[in-house]
């Protein structure tokens, strides 16, 4: 008896210690990799506070004086900012030109006025799609690679954006319609209705997620914007079926139905199509629809991993926007004229962690500003873009933290587990089936994931209750650039 215990304990602790030499030795780190070599362009930044600051004032001053007393005022800026399209419109223009710059302080300034009486933000909304139209149009003769042409077309189709956005957080609820349809372009592809607007095979959906790291893909960039995700739509030309071919994180290519790509959360969504005079297209009207049978029968046919190292130049494997790209290339269609880029070390350094190895790549939000495309119709509520605007707003901040030599750490003492998650998904992944850790993602990116997402959610709780209190004493819902110094004060 005595011997058989003293079996059990040798046996009980033999396996503790295997256990623990187990545990130590999936403690061990992954070995550190050089950061890849970032672009050498240089981040777009507006060093604009005192403006900002200057329009919010203007915009205190309005909601004093009271709105009758600014539709004089209201008028006027409207008088003048059509002027300058007009004037816009009136021939080519270099990315120089002065009239760039006054349409934009006019835009802005309008802005301020109209946040505190949004009584015409249907003609503003009117005014910055035209705006757009015509700037893509004028851009269509300029390098898309050379800074200033960028910086100008950042500066007036983002900064519309985040004009008409603005007006939208400060009027009433349903003052402007969820969804707004922009340009009719022509399309000779296959169609299907959806939430009230028809597009067509081969559009482009381009959106952004809910989840904090969506909020990442859409900032981090030297061009930050508003959207996370790229998708390929796909209409049968014999059933009018639509499917939307797209790259997921967790699973790699996927074809997916409507019904499934709009339950899937998206603070917006809008929709791209090529313009019908592309030469291209003028010999093909067709190919839009060619493109997306080829990206349908290419991930139906087989297994397409996702491409975490954003590599848009290798197609074995693909991430979101090299799903559209790699389909239109094989068709002459060269999509992003203008290759984003990331150059700033910090936002380097933590996409690195997360398997980025490409600075020179295609970003979503970058996709808005490529001359080739028109936009359609964009969804997008109030709430939804409230929540959009406070996740960026976070981002920002945790970025400038990046900036500032902060790491994107992780919960060292799982990483065990971790792996161990990892062996599991990997056998999952050879029977077709998504396991806990991405395809592609190691188990320490997906720690570290865990970890900003986190993060994330703790200072968005704070700065939401930072935002409200912002509201109750000043009136009104903070503008963006309220948001971002109400992030920075919070606890880091």
């Amino acid at each position: 008896m005595v011997k058989r215990l003293r079996g059990w304990k040798l046996l009980v602790g033999s396996a503790g210690a295997l256990l623990v030499v187990g545990y130590l030795l999936l403690l061990i780190p992954e070995c550190s990799k050089p950061v890849p070599e970032t672009a050498a362009s240089g981040p777009f930044a507006w060093h604009a506070d005192e403006y900002w600051e200057h329009l919010e004032t203007r915009f205190a001053l309005a909601r004093e004086r009271g709105c009758p007393d600014n539709v004089a005022l209201i008028t006027a800026g409207f008088t003048r900012a059509e002027s300058l399209v007009t004037e816009l419109e009136s021939g080519p223009h270099t990315p120089a030109d002065p009239v760039f710059e006054s349409l934009e302080q006019e835009m802005f300034a309008l802005a301020s006025l109209l946040a505190a009486c949004p009584g015409r933000l249907s003609d503003f909304a009117s005014l910055t799609f035209r705006i757009r139209d015509r700037v893509k149009e004028i851009s269509r003769g300029w390098d898309p690679n050379e800074t200033i042409s960028r910086t100008r077309v950042y500066r007036l189709l983002y900064g519309g954006r985040a004009a008409l956005e603005e007006v939208m957080l400060q009027a009433d609820p349903g003052a402007l319609s969820d969804m707004q349809e922009m340009t009719l372009e022509p399309s000779a592809t296959p169609s299907a209705r959806v939430l009230g607007v028809t597009v067509h095979s081969g559009d482009l959906l381009v959106s952004r997620g809910g989840a904090p790291t969506s909020a990442l893909i859409a900032r981090g960039n030297d061009y930050p914007g508003n959207f996370s995700h790229v998708a390929l739509l796909h209409v049968d030309e014999e059933t009018s079926l639509a499917s939307i071919i797209e790259a997921h994180i967790e699973q790699g290519v996927v074809v997916t139905s409507l019904k499934e790509y709009l339950e899937d959360v998206k603070l917006r969504v809008m929709v791209l199509r090529l313009r019908t005079d592309l030469p291209a297209l003028e010999r093909d009207p067709l190919l839009p629809h060619k493109a997306a049978s080829l990206a349908l029968k290419q991930a139906t046919e087989s297994h397409i991993p996702y491409d975490f190292k954003m590599d848009f130049k290798d197609h074995a494997s693909l991430f979101c926007s090299e799903v559209a790209s790699a389909a239109y290339e094989e068709f002459g269609v060269t999509l992003w004229r203008g290759v984003s880029t990331i150059s700033s070390p910090g936002l380097a350094s933590w996409l690195a962690a997360f398997g980025v190895e490409n600075f020179y790549t295609q970003e979503p939000s970058d996709l808005e500003y490529d001359p080739q495309l028109k936009v359609v119709a964009e969804w997008r509520d109030r709430e939804t873009l409230w929540q959009d605007h406070l996740d960026n707003a976070v981002v920002d901040v945790m970025l400038e933290g990046a900036e500032r030599g902060e790491e994107l750490e992780y919960a060292w003492y799982l990483l065990p587990l971790a792996r161990l998650a990892k062996a599991y998904s990997v056998t999952l992944n050879l029977t077709g089936k998504v396991g806990p850790v991405p395809e592609g993602m190691s188990a320490t990116a997906a720690l570290r994931n865990q970890r900003f997402e986190a993060t994330h959610k703790d200072l968005k709780a704070r700065l939401e209750n930072a935002a409200r209190d912002f509201r109750t004493s000043e009136g009104y819902v903070p503008p963006y650039w309220e948001l971002v110094r109400l992030a920075r004060q919070g606890p880091r």
